[in-house]
């Protein structure tokens, strides 16, 4: 068995590719299934595991290749999310002001977070980005006209005169999977490009790479930003997907369910964030039909992942080299 797997692997045929690729067969037959069996609700389920496995791939892109561990992240799902309904308060529905406001909010903010805290490191920097993400958690609190503490309901989707209609249910679910997935190819490209070589080798040692030459805070900080921007989108998506925003959605804890996502599928692995997300996702909902606790199975399930599973499910599967 052990030399078939090893032969697999060598003609390009390892098992993370298959499961890559099963994955993304499935996620794109996914409403023909739905149709067939008349269950909208797995619908509704998996077009929030793609939206929050672009979230995760943002954080993956800081987190896994760049070292920076945010625990702040979802405060950039918020602002993209907040950016859509306020707008839509105001009465600007379209998507072509929405989408860019959420997307370049996002990126300002990453912006302003990034300058403070990457002069730091290691745990300074985790409470530096928890510190920021817990100031404008409380700054939607105190939006009083947009919902405050109880949220803010949006009573239509984003328009896009008449060339994408969100209405439709599954054309908004390949319009997340598309952006998605073209998520996942910006992300390799950086990665493998001379801008990732730096950031990679900042995350290895970055005095080295400061003494050859490069100037790895501003790299950094692009890199930052460009994760926010990216988060950002996905609260854009989020919000349209619930018509519905609040406060929760930056808080401290969905930070940490971001990082689970990125750690459970496999950091530094291009398809590790979906398939943390889509197995954190679908687990939790399947143990919520069985116990009122669900999280009482998943922390140690996450911990033996966490501890004994070096590189996550990618790292189960084989990955071998990323990318």
């Amino acid at each position: 068995m052990k030399h078939l797997l090893e032969c697999w692997r060598g003609s390009g045929l390892n098992p993370r590719r298959a499961v890559n690729a099963v994955v993304l067969a499935g996620l794109a037959l996914m409403p023909v299934y739905a149709a067939l069996t008349g269950d909208a609700f797995l619908m509704t389920l998996l077009t929030r595991v793609v939206i929050l496995a672009l979230a995760a791939l943002s954080l993956n892109l800081i987190m896994g290749f760049g070292g920076m561990v945010s625990f702040g992240h979802a405060a950039y799902l918020g602002i993209g999310g907040y950016a859509v309904g306020i707008l839509a308060k105001e009465g600007i529905g379209s998507g072509f002001v929405q989408w860019p406001v959420a997307i370049g909010a996002s990126a300002v903010y990453a912006l302003a977070v990034g300058a403070l805290s990457l002069r730091t490191r290691g745990v300074y920097f985790i409470m530096i980005t928890l510190a920021f993400a817990q100031m404008i958690y409380y700054v939607a609190i105190g939006l009083d006209r947009y919902g405050g503490d109880d949220g803010l309901t949006i009573y239509r989707r984003s328009q896009f005169g008449g060339f994408v209609d969100l209405d439709n249910k599954v054309l908004f679910y390949y319009l997340c999977l598309a952006l998605l997935l073209a998520g996942i190819y910006l992300v390799w490209r950086l990665v493998n490009s001379r801008f990732g070589f730096v950031i990679r080798g900042a995350r290895s040692n970055e005095r080295r790479m400061r003494a050859i030459g490069f100037p790895t805070f501003r790299y950094k900080l692009v890199c930052f930003v460009i994760a926010g921007a990216m988060c950002g989108l996905a609260g854009a998506l989020l919000a349209n997907h619930t018509n519905f925003i609040s406060p929760a959605m930056m808080h401290w804890t969905r930070s940490g369910d971001l990082m689970i996502m990125a750690v459970l599928g496999g950091m530094q692995a291009m398809f590790g964030p979906l398939i943390g997300a889509m197995t954190f996702l679908l687990l939790e909902e399947q143990l919520s039909r069985v116990t009122e606790y669900p999280n009482l199975v998943l922390g140690p399930l996450l911990l033996f992942v966490a501890i004994y599973v070096n590189g996550g499910i990618d790292g189960l599967l084989g990955g071998g080299r990323r990318g």
